[in-house]
């Protein structure tokens, strides 16, 4: 009996229950049984019945939820992500045990060294209660009564502060307001150039200890005025030592025991006009004080408004003014001063004034003269020149003002060729020292002024996209005007015949028998009354201070320098003087990446032209 049925292998089955079949039979028959099953592919389910428990397949993938990867390359990955994690935890660890190693800032270049000390020389000038902060050692309050004790009818009791004027102790409100000028047009056109040489807060307190003094000078707060206080001191020494003054005494300002009268002007244009332009370019510094702003920009209308009603010279009369600070006119100031009028307020009434033809012809715009191209604290009619060719190359206004500005601006460029050694319009000494006063004393205070100026100038064509200017047929590249500053100011820092720097304190070699009375007197606790000082004065003994900073006058025409205390033509510095310095090192200073700063001058000026009406509103039906 057989049966036969269908083999699960896939081959056909049959039992054979026959009781004589052999083992041998068996097998043979089982051997073609597994032959017919090898036949065929095993699924999985058929595969898991022959494997044991122990000999499960290897998975070649692994399921991560989101996805499915191979297994070596999930392996690798987690591998790598560990060695990852390892190299750079390793890396941190280094990094922070290696010491560090700062990267400097650069050194300093010559100019904004030079910078930073001639600044000091302001402090060390400063009269009245000093700030906790001032930095000069010897330096103490002084002249505590300035204005209180005068007998001349005064009715301003409160003239304690400002400057003195040199190395006496006079207050010369002409050359001072010459000087807070030029201090506010160099902050207002290189402010970035005083902030990277971290001086910019310094020049501003320095401005606002002048600008304060000068509201004390009349009376801020009325709309009109009829006097003004032109000098604080007397240095009239004809008197001798029987008329004790300013002069006459070599005494510390901490000493002062004398009278200090105060001298008045009740016409006086030039002064009024020039403390004017000191106060409006201030307001133009301090514009994000509103309050300080307004009242400076008031302070400065008061005197123009004085300077234009009654007119006259301030040193006229035969006072001290016109023996140490006389004004040859006041046509330059009302050019100038009305520059600045109009750059504080955007009223253009004073473009009109100071664009005025008459008023230039009157001012010797188109006259020239000896002194024709340089600026000083007497003749403010080249910087005012420069300043109203500014307006020119960055608004140009047109008429009416254009015939006058296009004159100022060809007369610049003029004066900037009479600047360059190509051209004799000045001589020049041995060592490169252009001789702006024609061989006058005391040459300095002139030259960095024209320094400044040229600089300035140079800076304005760039910012205009203007290569160079015409000298004639020739055209000269911006590159020459600060060649020849650069010339100037290096000839004073010390690259002269005398190896001499003329800025006390700056380089191994500079004067050390200052015309000052208070850095040649010691601070000792010593009192020396008006002769006392005389010993101080004559001796052969370098000064026991040292005023950093201080310009001294200069050399004469042939590049020599007599560094003798009682010779004030060599060895005296000023506040003008120190103020152009000042000018002309900032706008040096640094690469010539940073710019001048084109807008904030104008930020009161008014568009020039109306704008646009607005459109008409759409028609409706």
């Amino acid at each position: 009996m057989s049966m036969y049925g269908r083999d699960p292998w896939g081959g056909p089955l049959e039992m054979n229950t026959a009781d004589s079949a052999t083992d041998d039979d068996r097998s043979r028959n089982l051997n073609d049984f597994d032959r017919a099953s090898l036949s065929r592919r095993l699924d999985e389910t058929q595969q898991s019945w022959l494997l044991g428990p122990g000999e499960q397949k290897k998975k070649k993938y692994v399921d991560l939820g989101c996805v499915v990867v191979s297994r070596k390359i999930f392996v690798w990955t987690v591998g790598l992500l560990l060695a990852a994690g390892f190299i750079a935890g390793f890396v941190v660890l280094l990094v922070k045990t290696v010491p560090r190693h700062h990267k400097h800032p650069p050194p300093k270049d010559n100019y904004t060294l030079a910078l930073q000390k001639a600044l000091m020389f302001f402090n060390a000038q400063k009269s009245g209660k000093l700030p906790r902060h001032n930095n000069v050692s010897w330096r103490g309050n002084s002249c505590m009564n300035d204005g209180k004790s005068d007998k001349s009818g005064a009715v301003l009791k409160d003239l304690v502060g400002g400057y003195y004027d040199a190395g006496d102790t006079i207050k010369f409100h002409f050359p001072k307001a010459f000087a807070m000028t030029m201090l506010s047009w160099s902050v207002i056109e290189y402010r970035a150039k005083y902030e990277a040489a971290g001086e910019l807060n310094h020049v501003k307190e320095i401005i606002k200890w002048g600008t304060d003094y000068f509201l004390k000078t009349f009376n801020s707060t009325a709309d009109s005025i009829s006097q003004l206080v032109a000098q604080v001191g007397k240095g009239d020494t004809s008197g001798g030592t029987s008329d004790p003054n300013d002069h006459t005494c070599w005494m510390r300002p901490e000493d002062i025991d004398y009278p200090r009268p105060v001298t008045e002007c009740s016409s006086c244009s030039d002064l009024a006009a020039e403390m004017a332009a000191a106060l409006a370019s201030a307001a133009i510094v301090f514009k994000d004080n509103k309050v300080y702003s307004k009242k400076l920009v008031h302070g400065a209308a008061t005197l123009w408004k004085f300077a234009r009603d009654q007119r006259g010279s301030y040193s006229a009369g035969g006072s001290d003014a016109a023996t140490f600070y006389n004004s040859s006119m006041y046509w330059d100031e009302f050019v100038w001063g009305g520059a600045w009028m109009y750059y504080a307020t955007g009223n253009q009434s004073y473009l009109y004034l100071a664009s005025h033809p008459k008023l230039a012809k009157h001012a010797g715009a188109f006259w020239g003269g000896p002194d024709y191209g340089v600026l000083s604290w007497d003749n403010k009619l080249t910087g005012a020149q420069v300043l109203l060719t500014r307006l020119r190359l960055f608004l140009s206004p047109g008429y009416p003002y254009e015939e006058t500005l296009k004159t100022f601006h060809n007369q610049t460029s003029i004066i900037m060729c009479s600047y360059l050694p190509y051209f004799n319009s000045f001589n020049r000494t041995r060592g490169g020292l252009i001789q702006l006063n024609h061989g006058r004393p005391q040459p300095l205070q002139y030259v960095v002024n024209a320094a400044f100026l040229a600089t300035l100038y140079s800076d304005y064509l760039d910012a205009a996209d203007t290569p160079g200017w015409y000298c004639g047929p020739n055209f000269y590249s911006t590159n020459e005007l600060r060649k020849f500053a650069e010339s100037q100011i290096d000839y004073i820092l010390g690259k002269n015949p005398r190896k001499m720097s003329y800025v006390v304190g700056y380089g191994n070699h500079y004067p050390k028998h200052v015309h000052h009375r208070g850095a040649s007197i010691p601070k000792n606790k010593v009192k020396y009354n008006c002769k006392g000082g005389y010993k101080w004065r004559d001796s052969k003994k370098p000064n026991p201070h040292t005023i950093i900073g201080a310009m001294v006058a200069g050399p004469d025409e042939h590049d020599g320098f007599h560094d003798v205390r009682t010779n004030y033509n060599y060895t005296e510095p000023t506040l003008a003087g120190n103020a152009g310095l000042v000018a002309a090192l900032v706008a040096l200073s640094g690469d010539r990446t940073t710019k001048i700063d084109k807008n904030t001058i104008f930020s009161a000026v008014p568009p020039m032209f109306p704008t646009a009406p607005p459109p008409p509103a759409p028609w409706k039906p």
